[in-house]
């Protein structure tokens, strides 16, 4: 017997919208709307897309002591993290993979806010409270709160409309921001490599909220297609695809999500799980890292593709893979052998049988837009 999927508060708006729905992370969710998945990448680049990402998990850590205890479980600097920015981490384990990444804000008044991966939520919750759970209050926020993402270059504008203020935010900063006279949390931040915010929004309110926003001329719903494509060619990573628990930021060329006072020659150097093994691979190199591929002909080179040399010897798997709409090409990420990880190093995926050609290439693949003031 299939498991019961989950539903998102917006789920009905998604049946009335057309939506194609899929199983993702135990929700049923869209995958794309009758714009199709290319017409919705090019409008989120072009305009603003509207994303429901509400099966993500929100998470709320107080107590004086709760960015000290969160610093033992991430490489990231929690303890200076100023009051109204927040930060991109990554859970690790004790040989230094990763159990999952996350972003952390700092709400002010001993509050952390954490948003962390769908399909990784009860799992980390788990995590904060063996690990942490002595030491603040950890509330999982899963049933009470839905998550809009709203992106592209007419964000902005949109979300002004609804609340001025927003257009004062640069990336990464976040604040509470009444949005029709409810209390949301808004970050000036995304996962699509444009401008944007992500909203936070009590569950009860949400449907309301989208409503507002699709409304709007410039918006349109965006489905789970399309935030693949364009985090892909934003070179961003998914989690259970691009990284796990057998990798580690430095082979996931993650070297810069990792805080400089947290580092080996850092002020509170180590102190997380795995340090020691992270410190040592950034000392003396990885055996395979993460980088960027750029098939040479039009053939998508999807996930799981072997990744070959000249002489045929196998030296990498590709971890994400598709096509590009503003490229207009398709594109890719894999982990390949130190040894051919140079910028434009010639290598070849394996696609039904067939070698095509690739290019290890700079990331991310389009310029990232996000707005630094």
């Amino acid at each position: 017997m299939s498991e019961q999927l989950q539903k998102t508060p917006l789920h009905a708006l998604h049946l009335e919208l057309g939506a194609r729905m899929v199983p993702f992370a135990g929700y049923d969710m869209p995958v794309q709307y009758p714009l199709g998945v290319m017409k919705e990448h090019l409008h989120s680049r072009e305009q603003a897309g509207l994303f429901d990402v509400s099966h993500m998990g929100q998470i709320r850590l107080t107590g004086s002591d709760a960015a000290r205890a969160l610093e033992t479980l991430v490489p990231v600097d929690i303890v200076d993290l100023p009051v109204g920015m927040q930060r991109y981490a990554m859970f690790t384990n004790e040989t230094g993979g990763i159990l999952d990444d996350l972003m952390v804000a700092n709400l002010g008044n001993d509050t952390l806010f954490l948003v962390v991966n769908a399909a990784c939520k009860d799992q980390d919750l788990a995590h904060l409270r063996a690990h942490i759970g002595e030491r603040c209050t950890i509330e999982p926020l899963f049933e009470e709160r839905a998550l809009l993402a709203l992106q592209g270059p007419a964000a902005v504008t949109v979300l002004a409309r609804l609340a001025p203020q927003v257009a004062q935010m640069t990336f990464m900063q976040f604040a509470p921001v009444s949005l029709l006279g409810v209390d949301c949390y808004v970050s000036r931040s995304g996962y699509t490599g444009e401008d944007g915010f992500e909203i936070s929004v009590p569950a009860a309110s949400a449907e309301a909220l989208a409503r507002r926003l699709l409304a709007e001329p410039e918006v349109a719903a965006i489905g789970l297609g399309a935030r693949d494509s364009l985090r892909l060619e934003a070179g961003l990573c998914l989690y259970g695809h691009d990284m796990d628990t057998a990798t580690t930021p430095i082979e996931a060329s993650l070297l810069w999500a990792i805080s400089k006072a947290r580092r080996a020659d850092g002020m509170r150097a180590g102190g997380f799980p795995g340090a020691q093994a992270i410190f040592a691979q950034q000392q003396a190199g990885v055996a395979r890292k993460r980088v960027g591929l750029l098939p040479q002909e039009r053939t998508p080179v999807r996930e799981g593709a072997e990744i070959v040399d000249e002489s045929g010897a196998v030296i990498g798997v590709v971890c994400s893979g598709g096509f590009g709409p503003t490229l207009g090409g398709p594109v890719a990420m894999g982990y390949v052998d130190a040894a051919h990880g140079a910028l434009d190093t010639s290598v070849w995926a394996i696609v039904r049988g067939k070698h095509v050609a690739m290019k290890v290439s700079k990331m991310p693949f389009v310029a990232q837009r996000y707005y630094r003031g």
